[in-house]
């Protein structure tokens, strides 16, 4: 990323993207920031420092406000519907194969259950935003030409939960357009929200999408991505070992390569 960055003139942004007030913690915050500081990864937008001073509008749990505004904008409109669905009640219609068409990757898909039900916005319920069926098609710069409908893929898209937590899909979106971000890289796995931050995007007000490149994991097996959830090595550990970050670079880079990977 900061390769591709200086060489076609861009900056780097960095964004802690901590929406999830159940799941994120300041020391996970803190850990990003040391590890980017030892691999001398310095961002030109919210650089590691502006984190540590405080208050950041690089940290999404700082913007409530920006995505409470791009909410409200979208309910003035009748884009939005409160849905009272579980996980399990949404998994069980799709379990039904007349309850919707057939879903891509085998994603959760939501049924529309709460659609016309009339829920309000209320603090109980998630909030869901309106997605008509339509094809997004955007090329990737490494995998090419890309074609998804979001309408099929995962239907009507949460963008705050039951517990009051935005949603990934909401502010990734808002965030991208709001500070005008016109490049994003990121992993492949996150390459199937594509179309759907890009119909979000457009329905908040942006004409043109960015560009994304969706670059290859680093898999411990064929089908399993690498995943401190699961108890693998993070950079910090690989500090504690011993390594340099010389090594820790090497180790990241794709196994056929002898230089330092363009998306880096």
């Amino acid at each position: 990323m900061w390769n591709l960055a200086r060489r076609s003139g861009a900056r780097v942004l960095l964004r802690i993207e901590d929406h999830d007030r159940e799941r994120c913690k300041p020391e996970y915050e803190t850990a990003i920031l040391d590890d980017l500081d030892w691999l001398g990864f310095a961002p030109d937008i919210f650089p590691t420092s502006a984190f540590r001073a405080g208050r950041c509008d690089g940290r999404q749990s700082d913007r409530h406000h920006i995505y409470q505004t791009a909410a409200q904008d979208l309910a003035a409109r009748g884009l939005l519907y409160g849905c009272s669905c579980s996980r399990r009640e949404i998994a069980a219609a799709q379990e039904d194969p007349a309850s919707m068409p057939a879903s891509i990757n085998d994603e959760l898909r939501y049924a529309g259950t709460c659609r016309d039900r009339g829920l309000g916005l209320g603090d109980d319920f998630a909030w869901r935003l309106r997605i008509e069926p339509g094809i997004e098609t955007f090329d990737d710069l490494i995998l090419g030409q890309q074609t998804q409908d979001p309408a099929v893929q995962c239907g009507d898209v949460a963008i705050r939960d039951r517990k009051g937590n935005w949603t990934y899909q909401f502010v990734a979106a808002v965030d991208d357009s709001r500070q005008g971000i016109d490049l994003v890289v990121r992993g492949r796995d996150l390459l199937a929200s594509t179309g759907r931050q890009i119909r979000i995007a457009r329905l908040l007000g942006r004409d043109t999408p960015a560009s994304f490149a969706h670059h290859a994991l680093i898999m411990k097996s064929p089908a399993q991505k690498l995943s401190k959830s699961d108890g693998d090595t993070g950079v910090r550990d690989l500090r504690a070992a011993g390594w340099t970050k010389e090594q820790v670079l090497a180790a990241a880079l794709p196994k056929n390569s002898s230089s330092p990977s363009t998306f880096m």
